[in-house]
């Protein structure tokens, strides 16, 4: 943003609640509820009794053709100004110059939050006594009371009643909204102590020592002229908000939608609901993932015209959903493409279950989300060919397995919306995304934990390739959709590892854990492979050949696992995983010969590193425990 498009100044805080109160001061309607509790109140106003600063407040002038937000005026100013078009909106300083109104302008008692966060109404008071003393505190400088004007004891006794004017002239409390217009209070004051001389004087020197200094008092103005675009407002805002809730797109366009009398978070919470009651695994998508959808498919069309009307490709408009194109959406946009949103997101829920994918927390990405309902609102579902769900299938795999969806990935999103729906299409030419995808072998020794996007498609890959449950033999996709308590548990158990000496950067690897159903789980406890099986195979009146049909479907070599040789266990099925993970991206992956015996080998003692996991994962990758056996039996 360029400085010619703002300007600086100091506002007397006067005038700018006396705008508020007029209504030319307004707030943009993206502008959150007033929250500030009582003690925040109370420095407020006693770092203006001081001449302390407070900040400063950024504006922006209304009625630009490029920006336009619905106003509304601060809590508190009189419901007459609701029909007033504001000269000015305020984007930073809400909660300051609310506090301040109400508390120095306003009519009624201050709307707060007490000490437990609960919604309380209070009165502002300076006590002039204090005031004016030499060593003053000016945290009891100012009292706050309760909405009747009477504070109580323990026991409920009144111990101050400020009820009355003359309560508050006998108290010598002056009241926070009286302090723009003390004459009459003043008068009032006088005549209550007989024109007292110590009162008069007390008052006086209450006057020059608080009063004048907020009638004195400045407040430093950034005020944004409104040729100003909305993504340099959300820019700013970002940047001189840092201690309150960041500002998002979303609420921006909510605020612009509103001028077109259109009521964004009401049609998006419609929407979400949709969404979360048929789909689970979607209730994690937020409001900027919808836009960005809309806005690859505005994009995505506009394109396509141009195309079609004979503009070069180079020279046709982008498919893009970086935060200045959510920025330039119109309501017009929303109506059009919204529905078709929504539809993407149902298919991408489809294709997730396809994929053995039932619950939100299981996803490798949730931005993934994106450009998959991006892709399946520009494809459909019912219209796609064998092949072109394999292709489908490849690109999602190579983003999960590649874990190439966890930086800035705006540019990836279009890319990937223009390319695959293409190659869905008939395109020859293969994604970049596909591309670029590859996994390595020693990735296997990093993954410990569902943190990883890797991880949690190996475990999905497990049941997408037909895992059985250990125990019941059930597959363990159809426990999972019924939620019977599946999750990763260890193929060698720990404490069995543990007793052999196994450090846990080794035995705690992907490779030795497997999808299980908690029931099955507890009946393993921490015994050998060569004790719990022959005993899973007894309680379920399973055969030696289905128990090994079993094992095989989660990539176990059942004759290793029953002799319990932990190493060539984990040799043999890191390099069965390979193979499903060469399937589901469409590619080899380069195998490492003797991956974990080179790694037992290079590790120093596992107490220097603790408890691993993939925030360790940018290691190098051949590091593991020393003193693991080769053989373990």
């Amino acid at each position: 943003m360029s400085a010619t498009n703002f300007d600086s100044t100091k506002t007397p805080l006067s005038d700018l609640l006396r705008d508020a109160h007029a209504g030319s001061l307004q707030l943009p309607d993206f502008q959150r509820g007033w929250v500030w509790d009582d003690d925040r109140i109370k420095d407020l106003l006693s770092s203006v009794s001081v001449s302390f600063p407070i900040g400063a407040i950024m504006q922006l002038e209304n009625g630009g053709e490029g920006v336009r937000f619905k106003p509304r005026p601060i809590e508190g100013a009189p419901s007459t100004i609701a029909e007033v078009q504001p000269e000015v909106l305020v984007l930073d300083g809400q909660q300051r110059l609310t506090s301040l109104y109400q508390s120095l302008l306003g009519a009624g008692a201050v709307q707060t939050k007490d000490a437990k966060g609960q919604p309380a109404k209070r009165w502002y008071y300076f006590d002039m006594r204090r005031a004016i003393a030499p060593e003053a505190d000016r945290d009891e400088v100012i009292v706050s009371v309760p909405e009747d004007k009477l504070v109580r004891a323990f026991g409920g006794e009144v111990k101050l009643d400020l009820s009355t004017r003359m309560r508050e002239f006998t108290e010598d409390l002056f009241p926070a909204n009286q302090v723009f217009n003390s004459a009459d209070w003043r008068q009032g004051y006088n005549r209550h102590w007989n024109y007292a001389t110590e009162k008069i004087q007390l008052f006086d020197k209450f006057e020059s020592n608080v009063i004048k200094r907020f009638e004195q008092y400045q407040l430093p103005v950034i005020n944004l002229r409104k040729e100003t675009p909305k993504e340099a407002i959300c820019l700013v805002f970002e940047r001189v908000n840092t201690g309150g809730v960041p500002l998002t797109v979303f609420e921006l366009l909510t605020a612009s939608f509103a001028a077109d009398n259109f009521q964004l978070r009401e049609d998006w919470g419609k929407r979400k609901r949709s969404l979360d009651s048929e789909h689970p695994i979607l209730c994690k998508v937020q409001s900027d993932d919808f836009l960005q959808v809309i806005s690859l498919l505005v994009t995505h069309a506009r394109r396509m015209q141009a195309l079609a009307q004979g503009t070069p490709a180079d020279s046709a408009p982008g498919i893009t959903c970086k935060r200045r194109d959510l920025l330039r959406l119109k309501v017009a946009d929303w109506g059009r493409w919204a529905p078709t949103a929504q539809d993407g997101f149902r298919l991408a829920a489809r294709f997730l279950r396809s994929q053995k994918f039932f619950s939100a927390d299981d996803l490798p990405y949730r931005t993934q989300l994106v450009p998959l309902a991006g892709i399946l609102a520009l494809t459909g579902w019912e219209d796609l060919t064998d092949s072109g769900r394999r292709k489908l299938a490849q690109w999602f795999w190579c983003g999960v397995l590649g874990e190439l969806y966890g930086g800035a990935i705006e540019s990836r999103f279009a890319r990937d919306v223009a390319e695959v729906s293409a190659q869905i299409g008939g395109d020859q030419a293969e994604p970049i995304t596909v591309q670029e995808a590859s996994f390595q072998a020693q990735r296997l020794l990093t993954l410990r934990t569902r943190n990883s996007a890797a991880y949690k498609g190996i475990y999905a890959l497990l049941m997408r390739d037909g895992g059985l449950d250990f125990r019941t033999g059930e597959p363990i996709e159809q426990q999972a959709f019924f939620d019977d308590k599946i999750d990763i548990h260890h193929i060698f158990p720990e404490k069995w590892c543990k007793d052999c000496g196994i450090a846990r950067a080794v035995y705690n690897t992907v490779v030795n854990k497997t999808a299980l159903a908690a029931k099955t789980n507890r009946s393993i406890g921490g015994r050998a492979p060569s004790i719990y099986l022959p005993l899973l195979q007894r309680s379920a009146d399973m055969t030696p050949a289905r128990q090994d049909e079993i094992l095989r479907s989660h990539r176990i070599a059942p004759d290793l696992l029953r002799a319990d040789c932990f190493i060539d266990f984990l040799e043999d099925r890191a390099d069965r995983l390979l193979e499903s993970i060469e399937s589901a991206m469409g590619k080899p992956v380069a195998r490492v010969s003797g991956l974990f015996e080179q790694a037992q080998a290079s590790v120093p003692a596992e107490e220097e590193f603790g408890e691993w996991d993939d925030e360790h994962s940018d290691l190098d990758s051949t590091i593991a425990p020393p003193d693991l056996p080769s053989r373990t039996r």
